[in-house]
C-alpha cells in the first residue's frame, strides 16, 4: 500500500481545561508529521479571537503549517479583508474558505449586497487577490443542503476551483462509495483540483448522529446496527469506531487517494491508530 499524506482539523475549546486537552492532542498528533493542520471558526465569527489565539500557539509550538477556517456569511467585505490581512501577518498563509452556517434571520440565496460576499467563489478570488494564500474549500459528497441538485453543487465547486482554490475537503461520510461516486461527478465536470476525503472518528455515536443530521450527512443502516447495544459498553464502541476509521482509511488509500483529512474532535487516540495503519 502506498503511503498517503494526511491533515487534522481542530476546533477552539471553551474552557482552560479543554484547551489543555486540545494541546495534548496536538502534541500527540504532530508527531505523525501531518501535511497541515486546521482550526475552525465559529458561526458568524463567534470564535474569531479564540481561533487566532489557538493558531498562534500552534505555530509557536510546532513547525507544521496551520490553516484558519474563515467564513464570510453576514460579515462585511472590509471586515473579511482585515481578518485575512491579520492572518497573513501572523504567519497563517492557508485559509479554509467557507460560506458558514446561515443565520436564522437570513435565507439562501442572499439578496445581492455590494458590501457582502454572496458566493464562496467570489470570496476565494478576493482572498487570492489580497495575498497569495493557499486555499481549501468545502465539498459535499451528498450535496450541500442548500443546493438545488448535485449538478448545481458540483458547478459551485467548479467555480470555487476556477477562482483559485487549491483543493476541496469533503464533508464527512461513512460509506466510501459515496465519495467515489462524488469523484466521478467532479471528473465529468473537469474539476482538476484534489478532492480530499474528510473522515470523522466516532467518539460518541449518538452525538455523531445528531451532528450528521444537522449536516445532512447520511449514517448507513449497517452502521446503526454495528453500534446497537453498545451504549453502555464504551470499549466495545471504541473498537467498532476504530475498525471503521482504519477500514475507511485503508480502502481510500488502496483506491488511489493520496491525502486524507481527519476531523479529530480535539482527540488523538482513534485518529492516531488510523493514520498509523496507512503510514
Amino acid at each position: 500500500m502506498s503511503k498517503a499524506t494526511f491533515s487534522f482539523e481542530f476546533f477552539p475549546p471553551k474552557t482552560d481545561k479543554t484547551t489543555e486537552l486540545l494541546f495534548k492532542a496536538i502534541e500527540d498528533l504532530k508527531a505523525l508529521n501531518p501535511k497541515f493542520m486546521t482550526v475552525t471558526y465559529g458561526a458568524g465569527g463567534s470564535t474569531r479571537d479564540k481561533t487566532l489565539q489557538i493558531i498562534k500557539r500552534m505555530i509557536a509550538d510546532t513547525d507544521i503549517p496551520t490553516a484558519s477556517h474563515l467564513t464570510y456569511i453576514n460579515s462585511p467585505r472590509k471586515e473579511m479583508y482585515a481578518l485575512a490581512d491579520e492572518l497573513w501577518e501572523n504567519g497563517v498563509h492557508h485559509i479554509v474558505a467557507l460560506r458558514g452556517d446561515m443565520p436564522a434571520d437570513l435565507e439562501w440565496p442572499l439578496d445581492p449586497d455590494a458590501e457582502y460576499f454572496q458566493y464562496t467563489s467570489h470570496f476565494v478570488a478576493a482572498l487570492k487577490a489580497r495575498q497569495d494564500f493557499e486555499i481549501s474549500v468545502g465539498a459535499y459528497p451528498e450535496k450541500h443542503p442548500d443546493a438545488d441538485s448535485m449538478d448545481k453543487d458540483v458547478e459551485a465547486l467548479m467555480k470555487k476551483v476556477d477562482a483559485g482554490a487549491n483543493r476541496a475537503i469533503t464533508q464527512f461520510f461513512f460509506d466510501n462509495n459515496v465519495y467515489y461516486e462524488f469523484l466521478e461527478h467532479c471528473e465529468k465536470a473537469n474539476i482538476k483540483a484534489p478532492i480530499v476525503p474528510g473522515l470523522l472518528p466516532i467518539h460518541d455515536f449518538k452525538s455523531m448522529c445528531g451532528f450528521a443530521g444537522r449536516c445532512q450527512a447520511s449514517v448507513p443502516k449497517w452502521l446503526h446496527e454495528r453500534f446497537s447495544g453498545l451504549e453502555d459498553k464504551p470499549e466495545d464502541a471504541r473498537k467498532v469506531a476504530l475498525d471503521l476509521l482504519v477500514g475507511q482509511s485503508e480502502d481510500l488509500v488502496k483506491n488511489g487517494v493520496e491525502h486524507i483529512h481527519y476531523y479529530t474532535l480535539n482527540k488523538s487516540d482513534i485518529t492516531t491508530q488510523a493514520v498509523e495503519a496507512i503510514s
